[in-house]
C-alpha cells in the first residue's frame, strides 16, 4: 500500500511538471500583425491600423512595444521610396495605428518589429498595403 501511494505521488508530480512545461513556453512565432484595412487612399496623413494577434487563440495582443517601423515601396521594386511613419495613441487593445504619407499609388510595405510582454524574441512582419488614387 505504501509503495502504491509513493508511485502515485511520483506519477502525479511527473504529470504536473510535464503539463506546466508545455504551457510555460510560448514562441514569438505564435504572434503576427494583420492589417485592419489592406487599402488606403494615396495622400498625406493617412492612418494605417494593424492588429497584433496570438495565432493560437486568435485573440488580440495588447501592450506590445513596437520599436521598429518602416514604410516603403519595396513590393514595387522601389525600396528607396520610403516615408516617415508616426505611431498614434492606442485606443483599442491589440490594435496599433500609424500615420504616414502615401506619396503615390501602388503597393507599400509596412515592416514592423515588436516585443510582446512576457516573451523573448521579436515579432517581425512585413505587410503589403495597396494605396489607390
Amino acid at each position: 500500500m505504501i509503495q502504491l501511494s509513493r508511485t502515485l505521488r511520483v506519477a502525479l508530480i511527473g504529470v504536473a511538471i510535464i503539463g506546466s512545461a508545455t504551457f510555460a513556453f510560448a514562441d514569438v512565432k505564435n504572434y503576427e500583425f494583420r492589417l485592419v484595412e489592406p487599402t488606403v487612399k494615396a495622400g498625406p496623413d493617412r492612418t494605417i491600423a494593424v492588429k497584433l494577434v496570438d495565432k493560437t487563440t486568435g485573440k488580440p495582443v495588447p501592450e506590445a512595444v513596437i520599436f521598429a517601423t518602416r514604410l516603403d515601396m519595396a513590393p514595387d521594386a522601389m525600396q528607396e521610396m520610403a516615408t516617415k511613419v508616426t505611431a498614434m495613441p492606442v485606443t483599442e487593445p491589440g490594435v496599433y495605428r500609424f500615420k504616414a504619407t502615401f506619396g503615390m499609388a501602388g503597393r507599400w510595405q509596412l515592416s514592423l518589429g515588436a516585443k510582446v510582454q512576457g516573451e523573448t524574441g521579436t515579432v517581425e512582419n512585413k505587410l503589403v498595403i495597396q494605396a489607390d488614387q
